[in-house]
């Protein structure tokens, strides 16, 4: 039995022992390159994930300069708006008021020219009233030369 151990023994370390080492020796390489390369993906995805988190930021600050340029904008063309309206409004005010002066002095003066026509009309029927006699008309006659002369 010992000799037979020896002789397997000397045949594995004649024939198997160096491709076992090797393979070995390839897997514990092998095993080496791939935890430094999952040490070396770990450190680029910190990278990134820092890279990532100052790219959020920045892209966060411009949203609010942009956010804040917009509320700016709409605050500038509300006011804008807001004055040409009232600009507007103040317009058209003073036009319904010059329109209401004119039709105010235009009834006015309409309302004068019918009252002078009345006041014509009544003094006619007064004068016809009073002149229907020739006797008079002869004294109002004389009463208004009178009154010319004086003055």
């Amino acid at each position: 039995m010992l000799v037979s151990f020896g002789i397997i023994f000397w045949i594995l370390k004649k024939f198997a022992w160096k491709p076992i080492l090797t393979m070995l020796k390839a897997r514990e390489d092998s095993i080496t390159e791939a935890l430094s390369a999952a040490e070396k993906a770990k450190k680029e995805m910190e990278a990134l994930q820092t890279n990532n988190e100052k790219l959020l930021a920045e892209a966060r600050n411009q949203r609010d300069i942009m956010l804040k340029e917009a509320r700016e904008i709409k605050e500038q063309i509300i006011g804008e708006a807001k004055g040409a309206a009232q600009k507007e409004a103040d317009k058209l005010i003073k036009s319904a008021r010059e329109n209401i002066q004119s039709e105010k002095n235009a009834a006015i003066a309409e309302m004068k020219n019918q009252v002078a026509s009345l006041s014509i009309e009544i003094a006619e029927k007064i004068l016809k009233e009073e002149l229907s006699s020739s006797e008079k008309q002869k004294t109002l006659v004389k009463t208004l030369l009178n009154d010319v002369n004086l003055n």
